[in-house]
């Protein structure tokens, strides 16, 4: 996503480069229902122009739904208020092919929803969730806030959110591992809350998941809130990688220019 918006953003304003700056990096497989970039623009498009102006371009994947000028000070990543993932299971006998792109289908026991949402009640708050780090990640620690869970059947179809201040990389896909553990009682909730709290490292989880069954890889970036909204009306993912303009290591320059907002789908 962010090499075609880089590509179509010097086409619309040649000879400037321009570096587009996401909320967060989604893993492969992630759709990103309302991920949100910023980037710096000298030209004469004003910013309600943009997403016409972009989504023209664009291949049909990927859609701008609004653009706003913002301070020069305000930054996707780091004016970021959480990030929010959806993770969706179908747990029905035969495979619905409708949702079957978007859905973990998992069929031979029943899921105990309560069971479920027991476990991922566990993990709400500040804690070190090395346990559901993939190997790999640059981040200096692996500290983070769950700020809010949820998880809710309809029929056969479950639905869980998990917001958090930013995620690791690999979490919510080996989180989930385990909560489905849970659902299907092959793990208890002792067991998995001494699991993740006392496991240092992915390492053993992972180890445990591959003797079990092949989880699931469908979920959907589905929303990141900022300090400063970036529509009145707008709902405005995983660490930034982006350097902070105020951080002593930044090589980014002064801006002299217009810094616009975009909410992309």
């Amino acid at each position: 996503m962010q090499c075609a918006l880089e590509d179509k953003l010097a086409q619309l304003e040649p000879g400037v480069h321009h570096r587009v700056v996401a909320a967060g990096r989604t893993d492969a497989g992630v759709h990103a229902a309302a991920q949100v970039v910023h980037f710096d623009s000298a030209g004469p498009i004003p910013p309600h122009r943009w997403p016409a102006a972009l989504n023209g371009r664009l291949p049909q994947s990927i859609r701008i739904r609004a653009a706003a000028e913002v301070n020069s000070s305000w930054h996707a990543c780091y004016s970021a208020q959480y990030r929010r993932y959806r993770y969706t299971i179908y747990n029905g006998q035969i495979p619905n092919l409708f949702l079957a792109p978007w859905s973990w289908h998992r069929y031979k026991k029943r899921l105990d929803e309560n069971l479920m949402a027991a476990a991922l009640s566990d993990i709400i708050g500040e804690h070190d969730f090395a346990a559901f780090q993939r190997a790999g990640s640059h981040r200096a620690h692996s500290r983070t806030t769950v700020q809010d869970v949820s998880l809710v059947r309809q029929g056969p179809l479950l639905v869980a959110e998990i917001q958090a201040s930013g995620f690791l990389y690999g979490m919510v896909r080996l989180l989930m591992g385990q909560v489905v553990a849970v659902g299907e009682c092959s793990l208890s909730l002792d067991a998995f809350s001494s699991r993740w709290r006392r496991v240092r490292y992915s390492a053993e989880i992972l180890f445990w998941l591959a003797r079990t069954s092949r989880f699931g890889c469908l979920l959907t970036y589905f929303r990141v809130c900022c300090f400063k909204p970036l529509v009145a009306q707008g709902e405005p993912g995983s660490s930034c990688s982006s350097p902070r303009p105020s951080h002593p290591g930044c090589s980014c320059k002064p801006v002299e220019h217009h810094r616009l907002g975009d909410q992309v789908k």
